[in-house]
């Protein structure tokens, strides 16, 4: 896994400097499979298919904490800002933790993100244009 191109898209995602779909690309190109976001440690764990992993954090300053109850609807309004609205992944993060959020894997080669609650509640979004 290509540590520096794995770290420079999580810089990228943080920002804002790129969309989504091409800090996907970049992860895959990386090496990467899947990572995770914890919202509760603000940390990106990124894993590659031989089980080795990059850790960044999520440097944000201010971000509630994660919300007690999971609102599957709010959290679906979230992706949706982010998806067609151009939402940023800081205003994403603190919608999604006061929605209950905990943490998410994104599956990128399985295109789909699978966002869990405090008490086990889940929600899977497919990537725009998915094959289910």
């Amino acid at each position: 896994m290509d540590s520096n191109l794995v770290l420079e898209s999580a810089k990228a995602s943080l920002s804002g400097s790129l969309p989504f779909p091409r800090i996907v690309q970049n992860l895959l190109n990386a090496g990467v499979e899947y990572y995770h976001v914890d919202y509760v440690s603000l940390r990106f764990t990124f894993y590659g298919a031989n089980g080795d992993a990059v850790v960044a954090p999520i440097p944000f300053e201010g971000l509630p904490p994660v919300a007690c109850d999971f609102n599957a609807a709010d959290l679906r309004q979230a992706i949706h800002d982010s998806q067609v609205n151009g939402q940023k992944f800081r205003d994403f993060s603190r919608r999604a933790m006061q929605a209950g959020v905990q943490g998410y894997f994104a599956f990128l080669r399985g295109q789909r993100v699978i966002y869990l609650g405090r008490q086990g509640d889940e929600h899977t979004e497919w990537f725009p244009g998915a094959q289910k």
